[in-house]
């Protein structure tokens, strides 16, 4: 076992877990499901049966991630956060086999309490504030909040928000990178 569990962690067999991943308290990690190398799985997380995660994930605690989910590598999801995979839900009414995907881009982050409704992927290093509730997809590199989301800005690869100058051109403060908006989609330069 290259992978570090807590004792009272559930992992149903078969599942692949990658070398370096580590999983916390209470959580539960289903048949079929993927995690890449070096993620980290907080306590009382559900991750369901054909759940892919890619490399160096974070999972906070108490996030729910249902069948139909997709993480690229290096993804953020924020304490309590919840994913759907069903748009109309019926306790008396059997919709297994129905479940619609969401795919989270490359080193996106989802706020803490945030809701993804199923069927609208996140763009890379998009930024989804804490509370947010996801009804659509959301562009690469693009800062939503509230309920419905509602793009407010744009975010870098370190998390840090753009200001575009009227060339269309921002710097991240951080690293140093340059970004070029246009035509409503933000790409890095450098």
């Amino acid at each position: 076992m290259d992978y570090q569990a807590h004792p009272t962690a559930v992992i149903d067999e078969p599942c692949q877990i990658g070398e370096g991943t580590t999983i916390w308290h209470f959580s539960h990690i289903m048949q079929g499901a993927v995690l890449g190398k070096d993620c980290n799985v907080g306590q009382n997380v559900v991750i369901s049966t054909d759940v892919i995660l890619g490399n160096r994930v974070k999972v906070q605690n108490n996030v729910s991630l249902y069948t139909g989910v997709t993480c690229d590598d290096e993804v953020f999801l924020g304490p309590s956060c919840v994913f759907t995979n069903i748009v109309n839900p019926r306790s008396a009414v059997v919709r297994k086999g129905q479940y619609i995907k969401t795919h989270i881009g490359r080193g996106a982050s989802i706020g803490a309490n945030a809701t993804i409704v199923c069927g609208h992927d996140i763009g890379q290093y998009a930024f989804v504030g804490a509370g947010t509730v996801v009804t659509k997809s959301i562009a690469d590199f693009a800062l939503v909040v509230g309920n419905p989301a509602k793009q407010v800005g744009w975010m870098s690869t370190h998390g840090h928000r753009l200001q575009f100058d009227a060339e269309g051109m921002a710097t991240c403060p951080e690293s140093g990178e340059t970004y070029h908006l246009s035509q409503g989609a933000v790409k890095r330069v450098s």
